[in-house]
């Protein structure tokens, strides 16, 4: 199943700066290794926001959800999800 994520990001200023910055190498390493193993199949930044748009190759609804939640920067996201369907108009067999 392919779905379209929105995540924005929303770190309150009054975190130590010291956590936020262990969070988000650990973030990196999940992201890095769902994304060796086909399940992030895309990820691209929003120009001037902490915010991203990304494309998850998963087996159901379930599995992203707890892919999701394993985010190191979950507690500060706000996510939206788009189940996403083959155009029948479209003329690539490997578009994902």
């Amino acid at each position: 199943m392919i779905f379209h994520v929105r995540m924005d990001v929303n770190i309150p200023l009054d975190i130590d700066e010291e956590k936020i910055n262990a969070i988000k190498v650990k973030e990196k390493a999940y992201a890095q290794d769902l994304q060796k193993q086909g399940k992030w199949r895309h990820l691209w930044r929003i120009s001037g926001q902490y915010s991203n748009i990304s494309v998850f190759d998963v087996e159901s609804n379930e599995e992203l959800h707890n892919l999701l939640q394993g985010l190191p920067l979950f507690p500060y996201m706000d996510i939206e999800v788009m189940p996403l369907n083959r155009h029948p108009s479209s003329i690539r067999d490997n578009d994902i």
